[in-house]
Parts: structure tokens; sequence; C-alpha cells
């Protein structure tokens, strides 16, 4: 018999997401340093690179579907019959394409010689595909089971800490961390084929159509082919321009800008079903109000890490990559202010477009970043190397989320709250004005040069600067009475208070 669902609250379920998400935060924060230290730029070059040409065949394989599926099971959940049957066509879908996409990698692998040098990198970087195809994650988020998602996550990637402190000891590693990343990051998807008995079943005995799906998940598909071009084809086209060194460094840059970008599209990801399912059951206030506090999440913290990071590049690198990755400094200032408009433009995708069932304009957001990306790096790379595909990066977010604004324009009014965004803006003024204050008295210790310092010195360094900066910006917005700040500290003191 199928287990009752429970549907936690958007406050639970964003807490379960963000925990899950500051666990991205930190198991990089202590893996990444000793990785950068014991492996050498080239190695990690090399692992960048492989992940960076199976990302192509994952997408591939998936076909959209992590995407539709999500909002699929969303919109059936409350019926048992449609949502085993919406389940089992999905994942014959899903598997037909895993099949294709592995049948193309076997194939370039013997054919291209970048490819085949790296084979067995490849083969062990690309169980991850198979285990993504029967993990069926989507299928969780669909019903909002958070807390398990979070759980397994967090016990795999603790898994995946010891397994790497106990095999990766040189460069030669290199091929065991990459095995060790694989089982972190989809490991704990063989777990989700054991439940899910407990919340559906596949059902082959119904009449099963896999028309009605095939042209969502194109187009979703296509949608996250172009992102994984602009997003991946910066590694993959310095691999191929420049050399592994220079792929190490915008490695270290990716890396830090993912775990930034995670965090602050957490949101996004418990918002898609419980948005899609308001639309399908007339809550059209409920979901212009859930979009008018996403994009003052997203605002309120994208801004000042973006400002924070851009500060603090040489000694954020110093910090976590150590010495012989000093030129990563500069292309993580280049590339910072990308994860304002990936911010942006998640939830004018995953929350306003595709629950709209506007998936076209999605897609061509995505095509319009690709093509700059593409053209812009072919140009700027053999001059000036990471650098030219930090800055392609940023222009190709950008021009996502001025697409995504042009399809919208007559829904945005609604949704965007003017006098709270100046709020925000006059915080970061705020606190980079007392920072700026802070350098021109020159303390010796905080604002020394990071690259000159003891990682002891560079460590403290960050978390002053990050005390200062967002201290002066915290007391700003609540002097301005920013509603979100707001809402948190009435939450809190609501909670404290009922126990008091």
């Amino acid at each position: 018999m199928n287990k009752k669902i429970k549907i936690h609250s958007i406050k639970y379920n964003f807490f379960m997401n963000a925990l899950l998400t500051i666990s991205g935060f930190i198991f990089p924060l202590i893996t990444f340093p000793y990785v950068s230290r014991v492996l050498g730029p080239a190695p990690n070059g090399k692992i960048a690179f492989a992940a960076s040409v199976i990302s192509y065949f994952s997408l591939l394989a998936a076909m959209g579907i992590p995407s539709y599926g999500v909002r699929k099971v969303a919109e059936v959940r409350d019926d048992q019959t449609k949502l085993n049957r919406a389940l089992t066509e999905l994942v014959i879908i899903n598997t037909l394409f895993t099949i294709l996409s592995y049948t193309l990698l076997l194939l370039l692998v013997l054919i291209v010689p970048n490819f085949r040098k790296d084979a067995t990198l490849i083969a062990i970087t690309s169980v991850q595909i198979i285990f993504t195809t029967f993990g069926v994650d989507w299928f969780y988020q669909g019903i909002e089971q958070y807390d398990y998602i979070t759980a397994r996550n967090l016990a795999f990637k603790v898994i995946a800490i010891v397994l790497m402190f106990l095999f990766v000891h040189n460069p030669q590693d290199y091929i065991i961390y990459a095995g060790i990343t694989v089982i972190g990051n989809v490991g704990s998807n063989f777990l989700n084929i054991i439940k899910l008995r407990d919340y559906a079943h596949f059902d082959f005995h119904v009449s099963l159509d896999l028309k009605p799906h095939l042209k969502p998940i194109i187009t979703l598909f296509l949608y996250s082919a172009m992102t994984v071009i602009y997003t991946n084809l910066d590694q993959v086209m310095l691999g191929f321009m420049t050399n592994n060194k220079e792929v190490g460094y915008y490695s270290a840059t990716i890396k830090i800008e993912n775990i930034l970008t995670s965090v602050i599209t957490s949101l996004g990801a418990v918002m898609l079903p419980r948005i899609t399912y308001y639309l399908n059951h007339n809550g059209i206030t409920k979901f212009n109000e859930l979009i008018k506090k996403s994009f003052n999440f997203v605002l309120l913290i994208s801004i000042p890490l973006a400002i924070y990071f851009f500060l603090e590049a040489d000694q954020v690198i110093f910090v976590l990559a150590g010495k012989g990755y000093e030129r990563a400094g500069i292309i993580l200032q280049c590339l910072i202010p990308a994860i304002i408009f990936v911010g942006l433009s998640s939830v004018t995708a995953w929350q306003m477009l595709i629950p709209l069932k506007m998936e076209k304009w999605v897609l061509v957001g995505s095509i319009v970043g690709a093509v700059l990306d593409a053209g812009i790096n072919l140009m700027i790379i053999p001059i000036i190397g990471g650098i030219g595909a930090a800055i392609s990066t940023v222009v190709a977010e950008c021009s996502v989320f001025v697409i995504h604004c042009i399809a919208l324009k007559k829904k945005l009014h609604n949704v965007l709250d003017w006098e709270n965004v100046c709020k925000i803006l006059i915080g970061n003024i705020a606190a980079v004005l007392v920072l700026g204050l802070l350098y021109t008295v020159h303390f010796p210790i905080l604002f020394s040069s990071g690259l000159t310092l003891s990682l002891k010195s560079s460590f403290i360094n960050c978390i002053c600067v990050g005390i200062a900066y967002f201290g002066v910006y915290g007391i700003t917005l609540l002097v301005l009475k920013e509603r979100l700040v707001l809402e948190i500290l009435g939450n809190i003191r609501s909670r404290f208070g009922g126990r008091g």
C-alpha cells in the first residue's frame, strides 16, 4: 500500500532545502582547499574537463524530465492512479534517452583523441548519468519530500568526504577523486529506487501515452541544453584553446560561483511544485505573493554576496585554493556579477515561465545566452583566457534575464516591489561606504594582500571584512524596515516568545 504523501509548509521545505544548500556550501569548503593543494591545477583541470563533457550527455539522458517531472508530479500528486501513470511514462522516456546518451558517448570516446586519452576518467564520471536516471529525484521534489532529499544527500556527502581523506593523497589519485565525487553527488539516488514503492509504483497495465509529454520535455531539454552550453562550454573551450592550468584556475572560480548561486536559488527548488499546485487550483493571488517574496529574497542576498566576493576575491581564492591559483582572483572578480542575474532568472524561469507553461520563452532566453557565450568565447578566450570566459558568462546570464523580462513584461508589475528594492540597494551602498572608510584606515591585518599572508591571517581577513560588510548591511535594512528581514525577525520572536 502506498504511503500517504505528507506535504509540509513552504517554510519547512525551504528550511530543509536551505540546509541542503548550505551543506553544498560547507562541504566544498572542506574538500576544495584539500583537493586543490593535493591534486594541483592540472589534474583538477582534467576532472573539470571530464565533468563538463559528461554534463552534455547527462543532459541528453535527462531530456528535460527533471524540470517537467517536478511540474507534472505536482499536478497529479492527489490522484494515485495518475501519479503512477505519470511516473511510468516519464521513466520509460528517460530510460530510452539514457541508452541513446551512452551510445553517443561511447562513439565519441572511440573517435575523438581528447576523449580517448581520458577514457577511464570519462567512464567513471559518466556513472552519474545512470544513477540520475533511475534515482527519479524529480519525483520526490514534485511530492515535496525535501526532508528525505536533504537527509540522504547529507549522509552521502559525509561518506564522500571520509573517502576523500582516506584515498586521495597525491596528484595521481585524481581518478579516485572523480569516483568519490560521483558517490557524493548521486550515490544517494540508489536509495530513491528502494523508497519509491512507498509513494508510487510502475504501472504497465494501463494504456500508456508518451506523446503528450514530448513537446514540453523537448522544449525544456533544449532550454537546459542551451544553459549547459553557456555554463559548461567555457571550461570545454578553455580546455581546447588554452591549457589544463587555465581550466584549473577557471574551475576554482566556477566552484565558488556555483556554491553562491545554489544558495541564492535554493528557494526556487521548493517553490516550483507549490506554485504549480496553486496555479492548477485557482490560487493566482497566492502565486503573485510568492513571486514577490522570491524576488525580494534573491536581491536581498545576491547583491551583497556579489559585492563581498568582488572585494575579497584574492583573499577568498588564497584561503580556498592556496598558492598557485593567484590568477583565479581576477577571474572571480569578472565572473561574480553573474550570480545576481542567475538568481533573478531562476525566479523568472522556474517560478513564472515554466509554471505558466511559457516554456518557449525560457528556451529563447537560453538560446540567446548560449549564442552570445560561444561567440564572445571564440573572440576573447585566445587573448585573455579565463577572464574572457568569465566575461562571456556574465553577458550570457544578463541576456537570459532580459529575454525573460520581455516575455513577462505584463506580469512583472504585479510582483515587483520597487520600494523594497530601493531599501536593499541603500543597504549595500551604506555597507560599501563604511567598508571604504575602513580601507582608508589601513588596518594592518584586515586589508593586507592575501597573497602575501599566511592562511590564518587571510582567513581572519575574510571573516572580519564579512562581519563589517554584512553587519552594516543588516543594520541598515533593519533601520529601513525591509519587509523580508522584518518577517524573519517576527518569526524568530514568535518562536522564542511561544517557548517563554
